[in-house]
């Protein structure tokens, strides 16, 4: 998980984490990712650092998010976010 004692920022080891987990399919194309608040307490990492892993995922391409639902991981094969599924 997180290592406190290594030279690589907190959020940039949250993202790897986060990172890996889509890839091998704990996060499939159309899920939810975890709030900012849950990956907060799940790492133990503070919020801010939270948001900014969230955010360079975005960023990167792997999530898309729905104000007001969440982050959502985005479907290679559509090239575009998928709509999240219905409540």
């Amino acid at each position: 998980m997180i290592d406190p004692t290594s030279a690589v920022p907190r959020w940039q080891q949250a993202h790897a984490i986060l990172v890996q987990r889509i890839r091998v399919g704990t996060y499939p194309p159309g899920s939810r990712v975890p709030s900012v608040v849950a990956l907060a307490e799940e790492l133990g990492i503070s919020i801010p650092t939270a948001q900014k892993a969230l955010r360079q995922l975005r960023e990167d391409g792997l999530t898309y998010t729905v104000p007001g639902l969440g982050s959502y991981v985005a479907d290679p094969q559509q090239g575009t976010a998928a709509p999240p599924p219905t409540p």
